[in-house]
């Protein structure tokens, strides 16, 4: 993915592929996907007939209906017209089919050390990587490609993604927790893994990838159907307009016995410059763009549509940590209960703790070891049982023997206390308040039916998330922070972060809860995830982008897959969307503004001829009736060329509302579309006559 982010839209190895890609478009099973330009397609094939039968007449000294030169020129114009409308789309492909072979130069058959039981001493046997099946446990080592996706069952290395990611600089992965997958072509850089795979062949990840960013394959939006619709009515009528003029005017020259009739070369450039043109010829390549401007973020979207849904987004949900916070919240107190004693509390919390690979969990066997010299435990003669974290639970600890201790949420070890027969004292609720009125979050430790205390974590709102949270309100979009603290402690980080809600104490059926009842009330909601319990409310979220870090099920449930696995990347990608939006909104503008100009700049000229009384409203004074049409048919083939790097790059994206976004819109492409083809028809038809 590194080397497509190098190229330049102007680069030659995108141009020369797209002039060419440009000439392959002109088949007609192509061309009549776009119905507006099918229209300018068959005035090209049209007056390039009208041109030779021109030629022919004047060679017998006949005249036609009008000058060969004059259908010439109109014919190269309409013919370029369509040749630069491919070319915008040839060239938003090629930037996809850029990113694509980068991706596809990644994949390789590669040796596979495949083991005949989940440990490494397991016997080994030499296979490759297309041979695997889901399921299958492989062992990687230093300097080994990984070759298939999976999960680290057992160990810990750094692991080179830049294939994937496009950065330099190693991850850790290893077993259990949030960086346990696994993507096949990444290389190890040291130590090892057991690994389980967990796709089939052709199914990997770069392989679904590779099919997502071929633009060829794109399907259309809802929104884009609806635009090419309302395009494709506005073609209609002025088609059946210039239809009725025809006969209108040859009726009119007979009946008077004055002027000539306008030309069906003049009626078909008439009808082309009129029509939709400009936006009908950057539609498509806005759409591929903005997929590709997703790749250049390092996000891959399953479709236009989702892209296009995130720039509609009105609700964001937000996990904090990680995406609010730092993330790395650290044991930094121990606060016993009543009549327990500091060691006592930090023991119980050790304990409950040394199966636990969370960040968390590692920071409280440190604390307990730092602080009371607690460590070489005999985890074999303890008979030690471990308990892991559920979402349902909201607590994990271990079993000695007959001997219970937990930790985890306030409310959840209240439970299980009060379920043990013991009781929740308290002056352990008062210090989970003031533990969760500074921020932080309290986990609580219960040894059997008796709560020996609490651990504080600490963590820390990231920089300048508040200014981004501002941002987006200003845009009308809603921010919802998504944590398991209790509600004291999200109060107070949300506060801090300036986040406009939140939902605390989450379980999956709470997020998905929340979900729905913003869809229900006809918001589209987005959201990150990256495990397994993320899975249904990512399924049900209109925008879901999933971790590449994360889970199988956590990706398939997603409709976009973040490669750097940041979850802050769900902003960048509503404002990716925004901009789309917004360049289609502009363009669309601009285009139609740029019809209604052409109409009132070249129509009393090129009808003069027939009516000469319209000449006093030739208020450009254009030399003739040709020099008009001709010069309106080239400004239409080449405002589709000026506009194609703005379709490409997008309009330039600020934070605003819907409302200053549309005001602004009208006066930069509304007045703009309206001035620049008076400005450019002069200047074209200034040219013409020094030539």
């Amino acid at each position: 993915m590194h080397s497509p982010k190098g190229l330049s839209m102007f680069d030659t190895q995108l141009i020369l592929p797209a002039i060419a890609l440009s000439f392959k478009k002109l088949a007609p099973q192509v061309q009549w996907r776009n119905p507006v330009m099918f229209v300018v397609y068959l005035g090209s094939m049209l007056t390039t007939l009208m041109f030779i039968q021109a030629l022919v007449l004047e060679s017998h000294g006949s005249h036609g209906e009008a000058p060969a030169g004059f259908i010439l020129a109109i014919s190269i114009w309409l013919w370029f017209t369509v040749l630069f409308a491919n070319f915008s789309e040839a060239l938003a492909e090629g930037r996809s089919k850029a990113q694509a072979a980068a991706l596809r130069s990644a994949k390789q058959n590669v040796p596979a050390k495949k083991l005949a039981s989940a440990s490494r001493q397991a016997a080994i046997s030499i296979t490759d990587s297309q041979s695997l099946r889901k399921g299958d446990i492989v062992l990687v080592e230093a300097g080994d490609m990984i070759p298939a996706d999976g999960e680290v069952l057992e160990g810990i290395a750094s692991v080179n993604e830049a294939a994937i990611t496009g950065e330099s600089a190693p991850v850790i992965r290893e077993s259990g927790g949030d960086f346990s997958a696994v993507t096949g072509g990444t290389q190890v850089l040291s130590d090892w893994l057991v690994v389980r795979i967990s796709v089939n062949p052709g199914e990997a990840f770069l392989d679904r990838m590779i099919a997502m960013v071929e633009g060829a394959k794109r399907q259309k939006t809802p929104n884009e159907i609806a635009l090419t619709i309302l395009l494709v009515a506005l073609t209609i009528v002025f088609l059946l307009a210039t239809v009725t003029l025809l006969p209108f005017s040859l009726f009119s020259v007979h009946a008077a016995g004055a002027g000539a009739p306008a030309s069906i070369t003049v009626l078909i450039a008439l009808v082309v410059c009129l029509i939709p043109t400009t936006i009908a010829g950057l539609l498509s390549a806005i759409g591929v763009a903005g997929m590709s401007r997703m790749m250049q973020a390092n996000v891959i979207a399953t479709s236009g549509r989702a892209v296009e849904a995130a720039g509609d987004v009105d609700v964001l949900l937000l996990d904090k940590t990680g995406t609010i916070t730092l993330g790395n919240r650290q044991a930094s107190m121990f606060l016993p209960a009543p009549g327990i004693s500091e060691q006592q509390l930090a023991d119980s919390a050790q304990l409950a703790s040394l199966a636990d690979e969370t960040p968390e969990g590692r920071s409280i066997v440190v604390l307990a070891k730092n602080r009371f010299a607690l460590r070489e435990r005999d985890l074999q003669g303890l008979q030690a049982e471990f308990v892991p974290f559920s979402a349902q639970t909201r607590m994990s600890g271990v079993n000695l023997g007959a001997r219970q201790i937990r930790k985890g949420a306030a409310s959840a070890i209240r439970s299980w206390v009060e379920s043990q027969g013991g009781k929740f004292a308290h002056e352990v609720n008062q210090m989970v308040d003031d533990i969760a009125r500074r921020g932080s979050t309290p986990l609580v430790v219960a040894d059997d039916a008796r709560v020996m205390g609490v651990v504080e974590l600490k963590d820390v709102v990231k920089g300048g998330i508040k200014e981004r949270f501002a941002e987006l309100r200003n845009m009308g979009i809603k921010t919802v922070m998504i944590t398991g603290d209790n509600r004291l402690t999200a109060a107070a980080i949300a506060a801090e972060a300036g986040v406009d809600d939140f939902l605390a104490e989450a379980t999956p059926e709470a997020k998905l809860k929340l979900i729905r009842e913003h869809q229900s009330a006809g918001k589209l909601v987005a959201m990150t995830g990256d495990g397994t319990n993320d899975a249904p409310a990512l399924a049900q979220a209109d925008v879901a982008v999933a971790m590449n870090t994360g889970t199988q099920a956590a990706k398939e449930a997603g409709n976009m897959v973040d490669l750097d696995s940041n979850p802050t990347k769900l902003i960048e990608i509503v404002e990716i969307g925004k901009q789309m939006l917004m360049t289609r909104g502009s363009l669309t503008t601009f285009s139609i503004a740029n019809d209604i100009a052409k109409y009132f700049a070249i129509i009393p000229a090129a009808f003069a001829s027939t009516y000469p009384q319209l000449n006093t409203l030739n208020v450009m004074h254009l030399a003739s009736p040709e020099s008009a049409i001709l010069s309106a048919v080239i400004f239409n083939a080449l405002v589709i060329m000026f506009l194609i790097p703005l379709a490409l790059k997008g309009v330039p994206y600020r934070a605003a509302s819907a409302a200053s976004l549309l005001r602004g819109n009208l006066l930069i492409y509304g007045v703009g579309g309206v001035v620049v083809p008076f400005v450019g028809i002069k200047l074209i038809d200034l040219l013409l006559q020094m030539l």
